[in-house]
């Protein structure tokens, strides 16, 4: 098959834990990279950011190339005036198929056999390149407008109308949407009117030849950590709706509960954003957690390590007594799925896909949302039982296998299989 996928904001060639890359990255990433391998064509589309990188990228694998699209300057700007740019990028992305780049076989073919959108920008320049080239197309939203506005707790975290209009016009008129999960789906046809049977459920996977159990002294000594120290870990953007600052609170409530602990041999390490001064003033919410943690007096405790590739993710993962995911929103939970395949147990919010993805006292531990005191104590739980901990973190790698890449793009070809008759 020939298949577009956009990815107009952000690019999977991007690092990971910045303020616009995350779970969707990786899915786009993979997803693509198996494609490849299965012998499918490939091009991936996003808004160049850069103009001295390579307009077509081969780096992802064979048969897939990125191409990066002049729309707009080729520097990065706020996700509030990139929609103004989605004509420009719909235009360039025409004129490339038009000349041939998109390997059809013959002028008059579309370039594409389906077009697969992932965010609601990539879904509003699908939906102009269907009326344009008639071909079909899939459209992934990884996060739900309504679902964030729920729980923004200030006006400027409030997702526009625009979006929300944007997200409710596309489940009319793409011929599958797909869910991460059935909380996301049963989500889609209540706040947005979506028709249940257009609706197909395909999961982020993880890619299990590097998520996978080590040995945590092996670990440990990969990252530069002390045998004797033990991790507390977040994982993810530097945003609100990430909730670390209800893990700051809980750290300081255990350490209060039980200054028994051996806390000279404790650390929280938060993985993502830039924790530099210049990043500090770039991304508010990473300015308003370092003042958190000097006003909590937990500067010996929480340790800023900033963006960290896949590369040496898992060896962080597999290092750390458990991850923590305190979210007040998730629609899945990559990261915490990465961290079970390695053997870590996660403690998270149930909310969003993470209700469904840990098990609780199976492959991790539960909380109530926006509740430091509950958070504390499942910390408390997992620091003191180490039998326990040991034991869900075997089910948590048992549990990860399930969700492969291979899986995942089993269930994607289905879901193209039906578009492109």
């Amino acid at each position: 098959m020939r298949i577009a996928l956009i990815s107009y904001h952000t690019s999977p060639l991007a690092t990971l834990g910045g303020k616009d890359t995350g779970g969707m990255n990786v899915f786009v990433r993979e997803t693509a990279r198996e494609l490849g391998r299965r012998g499918h064509h490939v091009d991936v589309f996003v808004r160049s950011t850069n103009a001295q990188t390579l307009r077509i990228d081969p780096r992802l694998g064979p048969n897939v190339h990125v191409v990066q699209v002049p729309a707009g300057p080729e520097a990065p700007v706020s996700k509030q005036t990139l929609q103004q740019y989605v004509p420009v990028f719909t235009e360039w992305m025409c004129q490339f198929a038009h000349e041939g780049h998109g390997d059809a076989a013959h002028a008059q073919e579309p370039a594409y056999d389906l077009i697969h959108a992932h965010y609601w920008l990539s879904g509003l320049v699908a939906d102009a390149l269907h009326q344009c080239w008639g071909t079909r197309f899939v459209q992934t939203f990884h996060t739900l407008a309504e679902m964030k506005n729920q729980i923004a707790e200030r006006e400027q975290d409030r997702e526009n109308d625009e979006r929300l209009r944007g997200e409710c016009y596309l489940c009319e008129v793409a011929e599958r949407v797909t869910a991460n999960t059935k909380v996301e789906k049963d989500q889609l046809v209540h706040w947005y009117g979506a028709g249940s049977s257009r609706i197909r459920i395909v999961p982020p996977g993880v890619d299990l030849s590097i998520f996978h159990p080590i040995e945590q002294g092996y670990a440990k000594r990969m990252i530069g950590v002390p045998q004797q120290r033990r991790i507390i870990l977040f994982a993810g953007r530097i945003e609100r709706l990430k909730g670390l600052d209800n893990l700051f609170r809980a750290v300081a409530l255990l350490r209060q509960r039980r200054p028994d602990l051996d806390w000279a041999n404790l650390c929280l390490s938060v993985i993502g954003g830039d924790p530099s001064p210049e990043g500090q003033q770039q991304n508010e919410e990473m300015g308003r957690l370092h003042a958190l943690r000097d006003e909590l007096g937990l500067h010996d405790l929480i340790t800023f390590l900033g963006a960290r590739d896949q590369d040496s993710l898992h060896y962080y993962y597999a290092a750390s007594d458990f991850l923590v995911m305190p979210s007040h929103y998730e629609s899945f939970g990559m990261v915490a799925l990465e961290a079970m395949a390695c053997g870590t147990p996660v403690i998270a919010s149930d909310v969003g896909g993470l209700s469904q993805l840990v098990k609780h006292n199976q492959t991790g531990l539960r909380v109530k949302v926006n509740d430091p005191a509950a958070l504390a104590e499942s910390m408390e739980k997992l620091l003191t039982d180490e039998a326990r901990r040991r034991r869900i973190g075997h089910s948590a790698a048992c549990y990860a296998e399930d969700y492969s890449w291979q899986k995942v793009v089993d269930k994607l070809l289905t879901v193209y299989g039906e578009v492109a008759k």
